[in-house]
């Protein structure tokens, strides 16, 4: 009789549920099969593997690696500067905290396409970096800080940092003071405190911080087209290429289905050497 009630309050709850799964399933997989077909189409509407082939030619092999180069170095730098910025404010008081972490939200309350500009100023030829350096005479000619590599990954830095710190902040605010205190009772040198308990203990932070801003910046495509000015060809602006300038839909479905695999293929080892459910508590 338990069991008989346990299932029907189980299909109740289904029946319930229905309309939003389904609303949801529309939502998510269409877009994604109807994507994965596009992909086999050429421009006549044929079924063709062609669109995959491509994706073995030289032009989108550089822009395959230039796309994971950038994608890894911003995500170092981030790791660089944010673990120490979220260390800091997890060791900060309450209130002091607070005030600090308005600096790393006040960038979302500005446009992208507003910092992207605002770099863009600052590290221009004529912009304010190579402005003072050469009024205090430290250099004799511009820097080429822009329309180039460097100044994707600064860009790509400073918006990508907030995706790295909060999770991290949150790993590392969870982690109970008492610990540090234990091993410094044990005889640990507080160097030595940090690296076998607290640096272990805040991994689950740094894994969804280096998941969220690798991935992020994999389909990263405003920014690199600003501050790249052409000459930092990311996937993402392959993609807009084949569709705005050659109208072949079925090469840029290929590149979509592509980045996608290997964002789930990057989310799989991810899990499997950090196990991301425990940092939603599953």
């Amino acid at each position: 009789a338990l069991k008989g009630d346990a299932r029907r309050e189980y299909r109740g709850i289904l029946s319930l549920c229905s309309p939003a799964f389904l609303i949801v399933g529309i939502i998510l997989y269409l877009p994604v099969g109807w994507l994965f077909w596009l992909s086999f189409l050429d421009p006549e509407n044929q079924l063709t593997l062609e669109n995959y082939g491509r994706l073995f030619d030289k032009l989108y092999i550089k822009t395959f690696v230039t796309t994971f180069e950038v994608s890894v170095i911003v995500t170092g730098l981030c790791i660089l500067i944010g673990y120490p910025l979220a260390y800091l404010l997890s060791q900060l008081p309450r209130r002091a905290a607070a005030l600090c972490m308005i600096t790393v939200l006040l960038p979302f309350w500005t446009s992208l396409l507003v910092r992207t500009y605002a770099w863009l100023v600052i590290l221009q030829r004529k912009g304010l970096i190579n402005t003072y350096l050469q009024e205090w005479g430290l250099i004799d000619a511009p820097l080429r800080l822009v329309h180039n590599q460097t100044g994707t990954v600064i860009g790509m830095t400073h918006i990508m940092l907030p995706f790295m710190i909060l999770p991290l902040y949150a790993a590392m605010k969870s982690i109970s003071p008492d610990y540090m205190r234990a091993a410094s009772n044990c005889g640990a040198s507080p160097v030595k405190a940090f690296w076998q308990v607290f640096f272990p203990l805040s991994l689950p932070g740094l894994a969804a911080g280096f998941t969220l801003v690798f991935v992020l910046c994999l389909g990263f495509y405003v920014t690199p087209v600003l501050l790249g000015g052409g000459r930092v060809q990311m996937w993402a602006m392959r993609i807009e290429t084949n569709v705005a300038v050659y109208f072949n839909w079925g090469a840029a479905s290929s590149l979509g289905v592509a980045l996608l695999l290997v964002t789930l293929v990057i989310l799989f080892f991810t899990n499997k050497a950090f196990n991301l459910n425990r940092i939603y508590g599953q």
